[in-house]
């Protein structure tokens, strides 16, 4: 069972963008995640608006942008 360290993304509402920037230049948006279902680990998992999930391997991530839906 994995713990819920309260992400502070929490603090931008229930629904927001990521742009995920990874170690070798490459980068990911990711529109319409849940903040309330982000779990961290290894993995970082979350829901997205549509019920499907993403998991994204920490160790390969330099930055996370986030930007709040309306």
């Amino acid at each position: 069972m994995s713990v819920d360290l309260e992400s502070s993304v929490k603090s931008q509402g229930q629904w927001v963008t990521k742009i995920i920037h990874f170690i070798h230049g490459e980068k990911k948006t990711i529109e319409g995640v849940n903040t309330y279902t982000i779990r961290q680990g290894q993995f970082t998992k979350f829901l997205l608006r549509d019920g499907s999930y993403v998991m994204i391997n920490d160790k390969n991530v330099l930055m996370i942008e986030i930007f709040k839906e309306k």
